[in-house]
Order: C-alpha cells, then sequence, then structure tokens
C-alpha cells in the first residue's frame, strides 16, 4: 500500500510539472521566414533545433512579403511583417529581410547563423532586466493561467501567443518550388492579455476562446514598450497544452 501510495504521489506530480511551464528562459528567439525565400530553409531547420533546447522560447514568424515570387506562404501573417518593421524602427537600422532572428527583443541576426544568435543572446543578456521575471504559465480544466510576478516597472505588455509546434508545407511554386518544408513552432496570433506595470498580475484564458484544431502550445511574452515600439523581453515561457 506505501509503495503504491508513493507512485500515485510521483504521477501526480510529475503530471504538475508537466502543466507548468519553464518560467526562466535564457531568449526568446523570433525568426521572421517565408515560404518563398531560398535563403530560409537552413533556418528553419536550425530553428527546430533550438525549439528542442528548453532553455529557448523559440517562434517562427512567417512573413507574406516574398508571396509575389509566385508561391503564397500559407502560414504567414501580415502582422509578423508589421511586427519586423516595428522591430527595425525601434532599433533605428531599418533592417527587414529573411531569415532575420531577432533575439530578446532587441537584436537581430541571420537567422540560419547558429553562433550569431548565441552572440546575440549573451549581449543581450547584459541587460539585466532581460528575462529577469520568472513568468509562469499552466494549463488545466481547459484555460490557460498566466503569472507574472512584482518587478521594475518598464512599461509593458503582455503577450499570449497559441502555437502549432509543426508544420509541414509541400511548396509548389516560387524559390523553393518542389520543396517539402518542417516549421517549427509557429505563432498562429497574438493575443494582449493586458500592460503589465510592475506589480503581481494573473491573466486566464480558455483555450477555446484560440483553439482551432492546429494549436498544441502557447507562449507568453512580457515585452517592454508597446506593439508599435517593441523593446526588451523582460519575460517569457512556451508549454504545450496537452
Amino acid at each position: 500500500m506505501v509503495s503504491r501510495c508513493f507512485a500515485l504521489v510521483v504521477i501526480a506530480c510529475a503530471t504538475a510539472t508537466q502543466s507548468l511551464a519553464q518560467s526562466e528562459p535564457r531568449a526568446v528567439i523570433e525568426l521572421f521566414t517565408s515560404q518563398g525565400c531560398s535563403s530560409c530553409p537552413p533556418a528553419d531547420k536550425l530553428l527546430g533545433e533550438l525549439a528542442a533546447d528548453h532553455s529557448l522560447v523559440a517562434m517562427s514568424l512567417p512573413v507574406d512579403y516574398w508571396d509575389y515570387l509566385g508561391w503564397k506562404d500559407t502560414l504567414a501573417q501580415r502582422g509578423h511583417w508589421k511586427r519586423e518593421q516595428a522591430y527595425a524602427r525601434a532599433r533605428g537600422d531599418g533592417q527587414v529581410y529573411t531569415p532575420q532572428a531577432v533575439v530578446n527583443g532587441v537584436l537581430h541576426v541571420v537567422g540560419s547563423d547558429k553562433d550569431a544568435i548565441e552572440h546575440a543572446i549573451a549581449k543581450s543578456r547584459e541587460d539585466a532586466a532581460a528575462l529577469s521575471l520568472p513568468v509562469t504559465l499552466a494549463v488545466a480544466d481547459g484555460s490557460v493561467t498566466v503569472n507574472v510576478p512584482a518587478g521594475k516597472d518598464l512599461g509593458s505588455e503582455v503577450w499570449l501567443c497559441p502555437i502549432t509546434k509543426s508544420v509541414t508545407v509541400a511548396i509548389g511554386r516560387g524559390e523553393n518550388r518542389g520543396r517539402t518544408i518542417t516549421y517549427h513552432n509557429v505563432v498562429r496570433r497574438w493575443l494582449k492579455l493586458g500592460d503589465w506595470s510592475g506589480k503581481s498580475a494573473t491573466w486566464k484564458t480558455p483555450v477555446k476562446d484560440f483553439q482551432n484544431g492546429e494549436i498544441d502550445a502557447v507562449a507568453v511574452v512580457v515585452q517592454s514598450g508597446s506593439a508599435a515600439n517593441p523593446g526588451l523581453m523582460l519575460g517569457a515561457t512556451l508549454a504545450a497544452l496537452h
């Protein structure tokens, strides 16, 4: 009986651990990519490797500005292009391209260059505020609960990103014609949970509000600035829905 009870406790603890997302990643990596970009497949493959690293919140943000080359990106969102432009304005360098990896909201490098990404991670973390908030995300009873603890108010927004962990696309036209490419941690929507002013805050969102049959994970980011002027990532986490 004692052994059986101990086993049940272990199972319960394991289940609780799985439902509570890791709270302190070392970087958020946003890959701006396109099915119409011949330079992007190596970056898409690398993002799959980065997505398997539990110390990272790695996300694909497909864009549509290469659609005119002959293939309409099946995963792209115009909002991702606007986000990439907002980053370029915030940095002041005007750099918008694919494959572009934005690291912790403040630095950009070519998305297929792993060494450059690692260097950007280290550089961005010289700011003590980078990912300093231990954000937690729990999935239970059909809802996602996000908690952001108290901290220094830097004027921030909290965003929930429904994600499809893996999407394989056979590309029929354009620069990647004939190729079949798998995209990882594809962001399907951006849902603003609210503003964060430095006080501890909790948000609860029903999964049905964003589930469309393709969503199998969610990420949360706490980012200084605004959607129009994004800045440093202050906290982030990612968890599977099942």
